[in-house]
Formats: structure tokens, sequence, C-alpha cells
């Protein structure tokens, strides 16, 4: 019988440009992105802290670090999923955002969910 424990999280991320929320003559650019976080290891954990990474098309980065996603710790059996929806704001039409999600196993093993690079693109718009 085997007792390897797997310390795993898969993040998918999914974009939305909100023009609504944005203000192109001031170089404010509004993005939604919606996070489904899934537990693929087999061992329980909890998702504890977060650490982005915004880069602007200009170079510009910034980094968020914080408790939790939109107030919340999830707790994450094997297989199940947390999603959230947050957002931000950068001064250029396109950009990049990546990092990872702290997480700490029942067992009290730390690991790193890795959030690949996903971009921040405006829409091109006909005339």
């Amino acid at each position: 019988m085997s007792s390897d424990k797997h310390y795993e999280c898969t993040v998918k991320v999914e974009v939305t440009f909100i023009a609504e929320q944005s203000d192109i003559e001031h170089n404010q650019y509004a993005f939604a992105y919606h996070v489904t976080i899934i537990n693929t290891g087999n061992v329980a954990a909890q998702l504890i802290s977060r650490h982005w990474v915004v880069t602007e098309a200009n170079g510009e980065r910034k980094e968020i670090k914080g408790l939790g996603v939109v107030g919340a710790q999830p707790l994450l059996k094997p297989a199940e999923q947390h999603e959230y929806t947050s957002g931000t704001l950068i001064n250029t039409p396109m950009g990049e955002m990546h990092g990872t999600y702290q997480m700490v196993a029942e067992d009290g093993t730390q690991f790193d969910a890795v959030i690949a690079p996903f971009a921040l693109a405006m829409p091109r718009i006909l005339h």
C-alpha cells in the first residue's frame, strides 16, 4: 500500500477587458480575471496567501501580496475546486500577470500553486 502524498493545485484563469471601467484617454485599463483553483493532489490543502506580479507593456511591474483571495482562505479536499473573480487596473492596453498561491496541506506541508503567466489585452476596436 502506497502512502505517497502528492501536493499540487492547478490554477486556470480567464480574463475579460472591462470597457465601462476603463478610461482610455487617461491610460486606465480595467480587467477582470476569473480564477479556478483545483486541488489536483491527494492531500487536503488550504490557500493561505497570494503573490501576484503584474507587468505592464511599458515594463512597469507591481507586486501584490496578501492573505487569502477575495477575503477567503479556502480549504480544498482532493479534487475540490474554488472559484473567484477579481480585477486589476493597468496603465497600458496590454500587460501580463502571473504569481503563486501559498498553500498549506493538512499535514503542515507548505507548497506553492503556480499561476502561469496570462495576458491582459484590450481587444482591438475597429472604427
